[in-house]
């Protein structure tokens, strides 16, 4: 007995030399004593040598060495741009609409991220101490979005560009200026082919734009108002004094404005090549 005696503390001595762990089979002594775990895992590194990760213990844990992050983990992740110069859409329209609130820029929305934009966002970013980079990156665009209330139609489209809604059924036959109110679009269309389609304007509350079928009866160039002495170049007349004509006021302030009853727009290229299309006698559907 005091042979094997001897034999078990060698041999736990030795266990503990090694760095292995001593733990009885029966998982305890008798007297309920829980066994001890030797664990020489956490021992200084000898000098000279490089600490290693070892593979997890019966704990589930791993090493300082294991768990450092590798060196792309911790590398600067650049910003994601939102938008950015040259982008177009009803996104970049939104972002304008949203400059608009705040005071940052005057001009549009038109749906393009152009220089002036650019400079707003750089204007903006610089105030709240952002980097002035004039592109809208996420962090950017979220301080903004939190500064401003989410635009509505009018707000999103103030100078034009709108959607053109669906065309009337009284448009889908022959030659037809087919303009609707909701939308503010006009479509010129050819047995039911959209051939071109312009954001407009329409009178103002007390001189509203007529509803209804008419005929183009009369079309002016260089057309002055004897009335309101104002130019109306373009004009195409189609119902008493209202005309579909180009209006220097909707192309400097949008839907800010309005016109006596007239059917106003904004981009002088596109009106100038409607009205070399439209004849006499062609018809003018006005919807909502």
């Amino acid at each position: 007995m005091k042979v094997s005696g001897y034999s078990g503390v060698l041999a736990a001595v030795l266990a503990v030399l090694c760095g292995c762990t001593v733990q009885p089979t029966g998982g305890g002594d008798a007297k309920g004593h829980s066994p001890v775990h030797i664990d020489l895992r956490h021992s200084p590194a000898p000098v000279g040598t490089a600490p290693t990760a070892s593979a997890p213990g019966a704990s589930g844990t791993t090493t300082p060495a294991a768990r450092a992050p590798s060196p792309s983990a911790v590398e600067t992740v650049p910003p994601h741009i939102v938008y950015t110069r040259g982008d177009t859409g009803t996104g970049v329209r939104e972002l304008q609409a949203r400059l608009r609130q705040v005071a940052w820029l005057f001009d549009g929305p038109t749906g393009t991220y152009d220089d002036l934009t650019a400079q707003a966002v750089e204007g903006f970013q610089g105030r709240r101490g952002l980097p002035r980079t004039g592109e809208t990156d996420a962090v950017t665009w979220q301080r903004l979005v939190r500064m401003t209330h989410r635009p509505g139609k009018w707000e999103l489209y103030l100078m034009g560009g709108q959607p053109a809604a669906a065309p009337d059924p009284r448009c889908l036959t022959g030659r037809v200026l087919c303009i609707s109110k909701t939308s503010r679009t006009l479509r010129w269309m050819i047995d039911g082919r959209t051939v071109s389609t312009m954001s407009v304007r329409f009178g103002a509350q007390y001189t509203p734009t007529r509803e209804g079928v008419f005929h183009v009866y009369w079309k002016s160039r260089h057309h002055v108002s004897t009335l309101y002495h104002s130019s109306m170049p373009y004009a195409m007349f189609f119902s008493g004094g209202q005309a579909v004509h180009y209006s220097y006021d909707f192309a400097a302030r949008g839907y800010a404005g309005g016109s006596h009853g007239c059917v106003n727009v904004r981009d002088e290229a596109a009106i100038a090549d409607l009205f070399a299309q439209v004849r006499n006698g062609d018809k003018v559907v006005v919807s909502w």
